[in-house]
């Protein structure tokens, strides 16, 4: 690859895409693949470091930058549905990212988003960027599984929370944290600006000792897989444009919640939806 082809991107994930297997099929799945199509209606360039099977179809993702890391499979989730509950399964895991992983010329991209789902991604890569907008969505550090794969929430390692210092902000679930606020407020402690999404409704953001509600507005739910990273690559980019976490929240709550009404993919923002979701200023 050319030196010309791998300048910085304007937006920078580091994490696996996925295959998820749901009820009604297979799917290409992961913050990367739904954080990277949103940052990209946000009119960035996107490029992603990532790891996956040789095989794997990445023809969605045409319009972003790839880095790929072999591995022998692309990290496999099966998802099994019992009414609202979801259980996950991990079959196959791909190959751990660091900070050898990812091209010098990318190191200074304006914005860097770490986005591990499966505890794939060395946290010390929240250090490793001084000269950039961090944000994290530490889910996968996050997530454990036992032998047959089944996944279920860890505390976050006193190392993680030590890291989390030098992030520029964080995104996470109620849901990642099975709702304990003891652990939301562990992580809060440690990051300067951190957004908690709580489903349908909306979203609370912690800033300089304050906390905002950003209430979402009421869709016909269809598919909630990928909201999350919706709103956050949104938040991440309207955060680095503005400066303004509310502002941000207002803007990310609005594509995320707007995201639920369609399946799949089909949920991903277009750029006339990030274009109306930013405010109209009034002339004088």
């Amino acid at each position: 690859m050319s030196l010309p082809a791998l300048r910085p991107p304007d937006y920078l994930l580091i994490g696996h895409v996925t295959r998820d297997l749901l009820p009604a099929g297979e799917r290409l799945g992961g913050t990367v693949t739904y954080a990277g199509l949103t940052a990209a209606a946000w009119g960035l360039t996107v490029g992603a470091v990532t790891s996956c099977a040789a095989g794997q179809d990445l023809g969605t993702l045409s319009g972003l930058r790839l880095f790929r890391l072999p591995a022998a499979h692309t990290t496999t989730f099966e998802n099994l549905y019992q009414g609202t509950l979801r259980e996950q399964i991990l079959h196959h895991v791909a190959e751990r990212l660091t900070s050898a992983a990812v091209p010098l010329e990318w190191r200074t991209a304006r914005i860097v988003h770490l986005a591990p789902v499966a505890d794939e991604v060395d946290f010390s890569l929240i250090s490793r960027f001084p000269h950039s907008f961090v944000g994290v969505t530490p889910q996968g550090w996050m997530r454990a599984w036992d032998k047959a794969g089944r996944v279920r929430r860890r505390e976050p390692e006193p190392q993680l929370l030590a890291a989390l210092g030098a992030a520029s902000a964080c995104v996470f679930s109620v849901d990642d944290v099975q709702g304990d606020e003891r652990v939301i407020a562990l992580l809060v402690e440690r990051c300067a600006i951190t957004a908690v999404t709580e489903n349908a409704h909306g979203a609370r953001v912690y800033w300089n000792g304050h906390v905002r509600n950003f209430p979402a507005p009421r869709v016909e739910v269809r598919d909630p897989t990928g909201a999350g990273d919706v709103f956050a690559a949104s938040f991440f980019a309207r955060l680095a444009e503005t400066h303004d976490p509310w502002e941000a929240a207002r803007a990310a709550t609005l594509l995320a919640s707007a995201s639920v009404a369609h399946e799949g993919l089909a949920g991903i923002p277009s750029r006339e939806d990030v274009a109306r979701s930013r405010p109209v200023v009034e002339r004088p």
